[in-house]
C-alpha cells in the first residue's frame, strides 16, 4: 500500500485562542471569591430596650427636623449647634427622661444623619422614631 500525499495546507495551525480553559479558570476563581469574600452588611448596632413593658413615667421630649432641616426641640426652634447643650442638660436629669425624634419624609437625609450623630455622641440611650407607624402597616 501506498500512502496519499497529504496538502501541507490542511495541516495549517490554527490561529484563535482555546478559550474553554480561560471560561473554566475564570468561573473557578468566581465561585472561590463568592465564598471567601465576607457579606457585606449594612447594620447600625443599636441597644434595643430589655423592658418589660410597664408604663414608664420619664419626661419625653421631642427632636423634629423639618423639611427644610430646621430643628425643634419641645416646639421651639433650636439649632444643630446648641443641641448637644440640650442633650447634656437632658442626659443629667435623674428622672431618665427620652428623646423622641421626628422627621419629615422630604428632609435631606445628610441632615437627619448630622443630628443622628450629635444625639450618638451625646450619649442619649432611651431614643424612639415617631412618625414611623404606616411602615408598621406595610411589614404586617
Amino acid at each position: 500500500m501506498r500512502a496519499r500525499a497529504v496538502a501541507s495546507d490542511q495541516f495549517a495551525p490554527i490561529g484563535g485562542i482555546n478559550t474553554t480553559p480561560l471560561i473554566d479558570v475564570m468561573l473557578v476563581l468566581l465561585v472561590m471569591f463568592i465564598i471567601i469574600m465576607p457579606r457585606a452588611t449594612h447594620e447600625v448596632p443599636m441597644n434595643l430596650p430589655q423592658g418589660t413593658g410597664a408604663a414608664d413615667d420619664a419626661p419625653i421630649h421631642q427632636l423634629e427636623i423639618d423639611a427644610a432641616g430646621a430643628l425643634r426641640w419641645d416646639g421651639s426652634a433650636i439649632t444643630l449647634d446648641a443641641l448637644p447643650a440640650k442633650l447634656a442638660a437632658m442626659k443629667a436629669d435623674p428622672a431618665g427622661p427620652k428623646l423622641m425624634m421626628r422627621t419629615d419624609g422630604e428632609t435631606p437625609y445628610l441632615r437627619f444623619d448630622q443630628t443622628l450623630s450629635v444625639v450618638d455622641k451625646a450619649g442619649i440611650d432611651r431614643l424612639g422614631f415617631l412618625g414611623n407607624e404606616r411602615f408598621a402597616e406595610a411589614i404586617d
